[in-house]
Parts: structure tokens; sequence; C-alpha cells
């Protein structure tokens, strides 16, 4: 009989966990049996992050910064015991610039954490992993990342190469045991997209109904990709950059989602 995802005795870290999608991943993991450290650049938001996720520990650090990133990963392994799984979700949202009017330090920066932050942790997390010849890590890249998406360029290039990235290291790191993979979200209901909203950098109304069930996805449903993928259930998939994105890479067509009519030819 096929058992369920379990992952008693795992130590997982997840970056980015103070909120959003690495805050509710970060609670189903620790329901699911995992001990999991969270770590986040803002310190002030990690003492409830932990209350509501179960976490049994934090560390504070900018993920971009190479010293930091180490010491992320290294403090999180000493706390936990050891670490299995790692959940590569630390991000910032950018602006919708053209990319003649984007200042080379905002575009920078929003490539650097996105990026830059993911290959540093990932990186720094597999010497450990290598070293016990066994792991699983799931990035985060985007629906950004896998078209072009006009005035969000800093963002959709980290997250692409966040993909490429991803398909890197599985094929480096799978002789060592270690599966890589990475989640490519559509708009999801976070407190980034909440303040792109706000900004009105789009149109709710719009990525409605350009996807094709119709809404936005909910933080757990990325949560429930990102355990799968991290979960033995998922022990002969590496390298897979896998959209959760209710249909918005597959569909082609102009404009909005065509509804078609039962008897339409």
């Amino acid at each position: 009989m096929t058992q369920p995802i379990d992952f008693s005795g795992r130590k997982a870290l997840v970056t980015g966990g103070a909120s959003g999608i690495g805050e509710v991943t970060a609670k189903l993991l620790a329901e699911l049996g995992a001990t999991v450290a969270l770590a986040d650049i803002n310190g002030n938001a990690l003492p409830p992050a932990r209350e509501r996720t179960g976490a049994h520990a934090t560390v504070v650090g900018d993920v971009a910064v190479e010293a930091d990133a180490e010491r992320i990963v290294a403090e999180s392994a000493h706390a936990l015991g050891g670490l299995d799984l790692l959940f590569n979700s630390a991000g910032i949202g950018d602006d919708l610039v053209p990319l003649h009017e984007q200042s080379t330090e905002r575009w920078r920066r929003v490539f650097d954490v996105n990026f830059w932050g993911t290959l540093l942790v990932a990186r720094a997390a597999g010497r450990t992993m290598i070293a016990q010849s066994r792991g699983a890590i799931v990035n985060v890249s985007s629906i950004v990342g896998l078209d072009a998406f006009p005035g969000r360029s800093a963002y959709g290039v980290a997250k692409a190469g966040i993909g490429h990235l991803t398909r890197t290291l599985a094929c480096e790191w799978g002789h060592h045991g270690i599966r890589v993979n990475a989640i490519a979200p559509a708009y999801t209901k976070t407190p980034m997209v909440r303040d792109l909203l706000e900004r009105n950098i789009f149109d709710p109304g719009m990525i409605e109904r350009r996807t094709p069930l119709g809404r936005m996805a909910e933080t757990e449903e990325m949560a429930k990709a990102a355990a799968f993928l991290l979960s033995d259930w998922a022990s002969y998939i590496t390298g897979v950059v896998l959209p959760v994105d209710g249909g918005w890479t597959a569909y082609g067509a102009a404009g909005d989602v065509v509804k078609i009519r039962h008897g339409d030819g």
C-alpha cells in the first residue's frame, strides 16, 4: 500500500520563511513530521512565524550576501542536527519598468536576491548534502521566468536563471543522491503579490481571465507542490521546473481564456 508523505526524521531549511509561500511550506513540512529551520532577512517577523509554523529554529540573514548565505546553512544544520531538505524560496518583487528606464541599483538588487541568493544557499546546502550522500532541494522559479513579461526584466532573468541552475545542479549532484527541482508559481496570494496589487503593477481581473482555472493561486497550493517534490513520492524526479500556474503556461491563444460551450464546433 502507498504510504502517505512523511518527513519524520528529516531536517529542513526554508528560506524566505517568515511570510508567503515560504512560511506556508514550512508549516506544511512541520505538520508532515520535518524538523524545520526558518531563515529570513526580516528578523522581527521570524519569532511570530516560528510560532505559526512550529519551526524548531530561526536564522536572520540576507541570502544575497555570501557570508550570510553560508552562515544561514551552517547555523540551520547545527540547530537541526543535519540538513536533508531545502526549500529555497527567499525572493523580492520588482517594478513594472522598461529596462531602459530601470535603475542599475534596483535591477541588481532584484536579480541578486532572487537568483544569486538561490545559488548561494543551494551551493552551501549542497556541500552538506554531498557529504552525507542524500538530500532534496526545491528552488522557486516563476512563470515570469518561463516567458517574457515586459517591464519585469530583472525578476524574469533571475527566475529564468533559477530554472537553468536547477537543471545544472540536478545533473551535477544526482550521483551524490541529491535531487534538485523547482516550482514555477503563477500569481499567488502572497504579501509580495499584495504589494504589487497595491502599487497597481497589474490588474488581478486580467490575470484571472488569462488563467484557465480562472483564479489566482493560494499559497497552500504552492506548498503542496513543493512538499511533493521534496518527498520520497518524487524519488525519481530531478531537474524539473514544475509550473504551478492554473494552466497559465499551457494557454497559447490570444486574449482571455476562451470559454467553449457544449456543442461549439
